[in-house]
Parts: C-alpha cells; structure tokens; sequence
C-alpha cells in the first residue's frame, strides 16, 4: 500500500503519512457527498479525496501549509480554511466522510474524537491515521518499522511537510486503543508498521 507524496502532483516523493492515505481513501462511503480533511496541511489527502467526494473542505491551523495548499491544482468543490477544527462553526452532522492525518496528537485525544463524531452524519465514515509513543516493550515492532521504512524509500525523496510536528506523542498505541474503543464503540483499530495506526468508524443510524 503505496502513496508517493505528492502523486498528484507527479513527483516520486514518500512519507510516512502518506503511505497510509488509501486505508482511508478505501473507507470513504460512495455516498459521502461532502467530506471533511482535518489537519489537511498541504493538501495531498484534500485533492485525493476530490477525486472521489463532490465538496471537500480541508481545515489546517498552519498558514503556511494552507498557502501552499492553495497553490496547488485542485477540483472544484474543494475549499481550504485556515482554523482550528475544534471551534470553526462546522455544522453538527454536515459531512459524510471526516478523515484526519497526524492530528490527534495535537489536542486532546477524547475531545478531538468527540468534535469529529459530531461532525460526522449518520452513516458516515470517520477515518483516522494517528501517531502513538512506542515503548521499551515494542522494540522488535520498531526496529521492523525502520526496516521498511528503508526499503519502501528507497529511490525516492521524501516529502517533509511544513506544518508544526510534535515528537514524542502524549498517548501510547495501547491508550489510544483504550481511547477509541471508550469515544467510538465498534471502531477499527489497527496498529501499522510504520509508527502508524489507523482507526476507521462508522457513525450508526
């Protein structure tokens, strides 16, 4: 599973991120008809979700990574917003698909779920790829990590994003299970190889 970051844009570049992107762009309802990109930052996930969504917002709180968001070829019905997800006044229920990359790290766990099932509709999809602290105990599962991560990047150049990182995450893989499971009863949680885990949830009703 594949994502050179930016493909849209033509150029073999990789990342960790983006590697991941079509777990979530698998997931997306056909019916989804107006999508949410949480912490869409330059916009990769953004366009790449135009392509299957009618009207897509992606929501960044880092200026300089919607400039260049902007800057980029984009579908129309798809609309860029500098702010803050959890306090921009998104209607309750407006989006069929809401997807985050490397977000919830960044704020509070349980009330980032919290917004993003607020703002899903019944039946909608929300998709996750998070960041999680490994530890002492998950040695072996780190070292495979590094390992593939050589080989998949090899040949290629690898894409660094502009917006903010924040390194090492507050939560663990095994609280942010705990997490999940406590705001979305029956959601998917995996734990991927690179560092990564996903979670994907459909909002009952």
């Amino acid at each position: 599973m594949l994502c050179r970051a930016p493909c849209d844009a033509g150029v073999t570049q990789w990342n960790h991120n983006g590697h991941y992107h079509p777990v979530l762009l698998d997931a997306v309802p056909p019916d989804a008809g107006r999508a949410l990109d949480i912490g869409c930052g330059e916009g990769l996930l953004t366009r790449q979700l135009a392509r299957r969504v009618p009207e897509v917002l992606g929501i960044d709180i880092d200026r300089a990574s919607i400039d260049r968001a902007k800057e980029q070829p984009s579908s129309l019905g798809t609309k860029y917003i500098l702010g803050d997800f959890l306090a921009h006044p998104f209607e309750p229920e407006s989006f069929g698909a809401v997807m985050s990359v490397a977000v919830l790290h960044h704020v509070d766990a349980r009330v980032g779920l919290a917004r993003m099932r607020q703002l899903l509709r019944p039946g909608g999809v929300l998709g996750i790829i998070g960041l999680a602290r490994s530890s002492p105990a998950n040695l072996p599962y780190h070292l495979a990590g590094r390992i593939t991560s050589f080989w998949l990047g090899r040949g290629r150049s690898k894409h660094e994003p502009t917006s903010p990182t924040l390194w090492p995450p507050p939560h663990s893989f095994g609280d942010m299970r705990r997490i999940v499971e406590g705001e979305l009863p029956g959601a998917q949680f995996r734990r991927h190889i690179l560092w990564r885990y996903s979670v994907i949830w459909r909002k009952p009703g």
